[in-house]
């Protein structure tokens, strides 16, 4: 499943240079994932690096965006363009 910032962000912007796949952008109150480029890092890291950098822990799995390590490390495929080894 992707992540997902909640309003208990303080917009401190640790989190976005963090990402690897440009999956976090400063939204109207406070910063926002897209579930469609948040990998939760599979491919890159071994933990997702926004929940590991983020002072106030406001950085949980998104319920809403349910995916298997399988399918997220596919859609890590299809952003950086790699195939599988």
């Amino acid at each position: 499943m992707a992540l997902l910032i909640t309003d208990e962000c303080i917009n401190c912007d640790v989190c976005e240079p963090e990402c690897p796949n440009d999956a976090i952008s400063a939204g109207e109150e406070y910063y926002q994932i897209d579930p469609f480029k948040c990998t939760e890092c599979v491919g890159h890291f071994d933990e997702p690096q926004c929940q590991r950098v983020c002072p106030v822990d406001c950085i949980p799995f998104n319920p809403d965006v349910v995916e298997t390590k399988d399918q997220l490390f596919d859609k890590y495929l299809k952003l950086t363009g790699k195939k599988a080894a």
